[in-house]
């Protein structure tokens, strides 16, 4: 019995040898191109297909711009199929709903008709800052999301606060008074629309000269780096590649809802110079973006199965387009690691 217990161990052992250098490969792989790029950069991948992972410090905090937006939308419909939301209703888009940054509906005139539906798709195809905050109070608020992504077992990934929060915190940092600017007035500061403004020209002037005596992009930078009240969402790169994996296998939600969700990510329009920059195969994925934060997650339908990657990159020095190009680059081998080069 004994005789043939070893042999059995024998038998086992090299295929177990030969699976732990497979996947030790590929982190090593990826611990040495992640360390090319000017920031912190963790990642996550999964072949879907073979379950094979590979992550690079996965489990530390990134800062999620607006990757966040993912949960939203998870929520959104999980809440339609309980019959709680009706994506097909209109909302009017108000003054006070416009937000700057990333987005197309601050360009539009004043009470816009769009569908729930449409305002989900331009929250993540994109980034449109408007519609994440209008969508974030459409599924109950940001206590909501939280509490949805806790009893979901996402123990680190939450949403800190909403994007109208998110900018008025850059000019409570030149003065605390500036707490009290309403949205109206903060997306003032961010827009040439006369129509905003003209209203706030004093605002605007009074600000644009404190902010003239001192370096506040530096300041605002330094704080989306070192100070999570300052991020818009609190990620990891696993715990985000666990959602997608959520999403693509249709387990977050129903499989009807999880497959829309996917063609909306499918069409995305940002973020052309990370993980699809160098691939022929179909990306599915959310982009994260601040001056700091070059983030992409999503699904890659390779040849060889679905592969999972979640790109979160902090304190970017040097020039942005390079670290987009440098997660182009690792995207591209990933895929041949499982599809082979052609």
């Amino acid at each position: 019995m004994r005789l043939k217990t070893l042999a059995a161990l024998v038998l086992i052992l090299p295929l177990a040898s030969a699976q732990t250098v497979q996947k030790s490969n590929l982190t090593r792989l990826l611990e040495a191109e992640m360390a090319r790029i000017p920031a912190k950069a963790g990642v996550y991948v999964k072949h879907l297909g073979t379950g094979e992972e590979a992550i690079v410090l996965g489990n530390d905090h990134f800062n999620s711009a607006s990757v966040i937006k993912i949960p939203v939308m998870i929520l959104a419909y999980r809440l339609a199929e309980q019959g709680k939301l009706n994506l097909n209703d209109r909302i009017t888009i108000q003054r006070s709903d416009l937000r700057g940054g990333s987005g197309i509906f601050r360009y539009h005139d004043v009470g816009l008709n769009p569908t729930i539906r449409d305002v989900i798709t331009q929250m993540i195809i994109t980034s449109d800052n408007t519609a994440t905050d209008l969508m974030i109070a459409k599924v109950g608020g940001k206590d909501k999301v939280n509490e949805f992504l806790k009893q979901s077992g996402f123990n680190t990934l939450r949403l800190v606060q909403t994007t109208y929060e998110l900018f008025r915190k850059t000019y409570e940092v030149l003065d605390p008074k500036y707490k009290s600017l309403t949205p109206e007035e903060v997306f003032a500061l961010q827009t040439n629309n006369p129509a905003f403004t003209e209203p706030h020209q004093a605002l605007i002037k009074q600000i644009r000269e404190q902010s003239s005596k001192r370096h506040l992009n530096d300041e605002v930078n330094q704080l989306y780096i070192t100070d999570e009240n300052y991020w818009l969402g609190v990620i990891t790169p696993a715990e985000v590649g666990r959602m997608l994996e959520g999403i693509e296998k249709g387990t977050i939600a129903a499989k009807v809802s999880c497959d829309e969700m996917k063609r909306i990510m499918r069409a995305q329009q940002s973020g052309a110079r990370r993980i699809p920059h160098y691939l022929t195969v179909p990306v599915a994925h959310k982009t994260g973006d601040l001056g700091v934060v070059a983030n992409d997650v999503g699904m890659v339908y390779a040849r060889s199965g679905t592969i999972i990657i979640s790109f979160c990159t902090l304190g970017i020095t040097g020039v942005y387009a390079e670290t987009e190009d440098r997660i182009g680059q690792i995207a591209r081998l990933i895929v041949e690691y499982f599809d082979g080069v052609r």
